[in-house]
């Protein structure tokens, strides 16, 4: 009877300590799927943005010469554009992103004040915005492409989830 006993308390404390191992991983788990889904969902908003927007320009601020364009084949760290239904004139009325100290940052004024995306548990270790189509009268409809790299950690995780995700977003109004 008492070696019964032994050998069940055994097995009881292995079950119970997988269980909650378990239960730690869980938890663990959808910590880190929310930090993802706030990522996703500032991508998401960004690449909507830019899809109704106009007058793309991944090398600053200012207002490109539709002349001459912002075609940004190389990368930047910036991207600006304006927004539906803005002034394409009025440099106050530029949406500006912006890859900084490790988090994407937002402007709705031209560049002035702007404001962090995403999450402090998400840090992004590299991102760069592409352009191409930009000179007005081209053959090609203006294109943004947008490629993240970085890292999401759980709160009280101990290890960090690496990600890569590149979005693309074509200009809805035509400019061929």
């Amino acid at each position: 009877m008492v070696v019964a006993v032994a050998l069940f308390a055994i097995i009881m404390l292995v079950a119970v300590g997988a269980l909650l191992s378990l239960v730690d991983a869980n938890r663990k788990a959808r910590a880190l799927e929310s930090v993802m889904n706030n990522l996703n969902v500032s991508l998401d908003s960004m690449v909507r943005a830019i899809r109704m927007g106009s007058h793309y320009n991944c090398r600053g601020t200012l207002i490109p010469d539709p002349g001459i364009g912002a075609d940004c084949s190389s990368g930047g760290t910036l991207f600006s554009f304006a927004p539906y239904g803005a002034d394409s004139s009025e440099q106050s009325e530029r949406v500006v992103y912006e890859f900084q100290d490790g988090r994407l940052y937002r402007s709705k004024d031209g560049g002035l004040n702007s404001i962090a995306i995403t999450a402090p548990e998400v840090l992004i270790e590299d991102m760069q915005f592409y352009t191409i189509g930009t000179v007005q009268g081209d053959v090609m409809q203006p294109k943004a492409v947008i490629v993240v790299k970085g890292s999401a950690e759980a709160e009280n995780a101990k290890s960090r989830t690496t990600f890569y995700i590149q979005a693309t977003a074509v200009q809805r109004v035509l400019d061929i």
